[in-house]
């Protein structure tokens, strides 16, 4: 049977009843997009649109673990959705509009890990797919683990790759700087030997444009990015061994209970299919009933309303 074609605003209204299916989850979702949208309000009142703007893309990546179960017909485990939305808020609306990656030492390097962790997960988890339902395939579980742990240094790197585009076209200092007290470059060697020459405890940094403006630096020297940048690849390194650790016990033992087993994504049995149709085809049956419900009270009160108009004497019909 060919599915009817839906509005935009039914998509998402069923977006969000695939996402009661998991109360816990949706419980989440529903106090994180409360949070959200006060502060996107907040944004909009005061003036502040680029805050606005990272709390609407917020609403929308909230709906992107439902959206990806519908289209590719997979099952996200309820403790990877909550995950995924705890990420999305954290890295979204507390570090970029509460500016925590600022004023809270480390937090940057918490999200990273916690990326390298989780795509990993996805990673494994898609391998995973293939490796059991592909009766030409037979990869070790030794593969699968170097394959997710791959796939999330890849991720790592390409959001390197994006920071990095965004801080050179933009001027957006994605790559955050850092004050450093020691330096070696071959650019000071005089003789042009490449022999690295060290500054030790540099104090202060003073530079001077064209124009003869100056800025001082106290503290030492300004390192423009390649240290954060290191430094999240490497969180990302040891998020993306953690799991692989975790999914080769996985692979050996097959446990559902255990944290990796809890974390993969799985495809969605015909069974599971055939119940959450019913599920959402029941809602959707309730929500026409009360539209039902709603527009006969509301006939029903404008009948009595011209009722009460016909026996009023002063009613223009009662003019002529």
């Amino acid at each position: 049977m060919e599915k009817k074609r839906r509005s935009p605003r039914g998509m998402v209204q069923e977006l969000k009843d695939r996402m009661r299916m998991d109360p816990k989850a949706f419980r989440l979702y529903s106090v994180l997009r409360t949070l959200v949208i006060v502060v996107l309000v907040t944004s909009i009142i005061q003036g502040n649109y680029e805050n606005a703007g990272l709390a609407a893309l917020s609403l929308v990546l909230f709906f992107m673990p439902a959206f990806f179960e519908e289209r590719l017909k997979i099952e996200i485990p309820p403790l990877l959705e909550g995950v995924i939305y705890l990420f999305i808020f954290a890295a979204e609306i507390l570090g970029e509009v509460n500016h925590f990656y600022t004023a809270i030492p480390g937090w940057d390097t918490m999200l990273h890990t916690m990326n390298g962790f989780l795509c990993a997960a996805i990673g494994f988890a898609m391998v995973d797919l293939l490796n059991r339902h592909s009766e030409n395939i037979n990869l070790s579980p030794f593969y699968l683990t170097m394959t997710a742990f791959c796939f999330s240094m890849t991720i790592g790197v390409l959001w390197e790759f994006f920071e990095f585009f965004m801080d050179q076209t933009f001027s957006m200092d994605m790559q955050k700087d850092f004050i450093v007290r020691r330096i070696s470059s071959v650019t000071l060697d005089p003789t042009g030997a490449q022999i690295p020459v060290t500054i030790d405890q540099i104090a202060r940094t003073t530079i001077e444009t064209a124009t003869g403006k100056e800025y001082i630096i106290q503290g030492g020297y300004l390192d423009i990015g390649i240290i954060d940048t290191m430094k999240d690849l490497l969180v990302n390194f040891l998020g993306a061994v953690v799991f692989s650790v975790l999914g080769y016990a996985y692979v050996k033992t097959r446990d559902p209970k255990s944290l990796a087993g809890r974390l993969l994504i799985h495809p969605r049995s015909e069974q599971d299919q055939e119940i959450l149709d019913s599920y959402l085809e029941a809602r959707s049956e309730a929500r026409q009933e009360k539209k039902a419900v709603r527009r006969d009270r509301v006939e029903q009160k404008l009948e009595e309303a011209e009722s009460r108009l016909d026996g009023d004497p002063g009613h223009p019909d009662h003019w002529v």
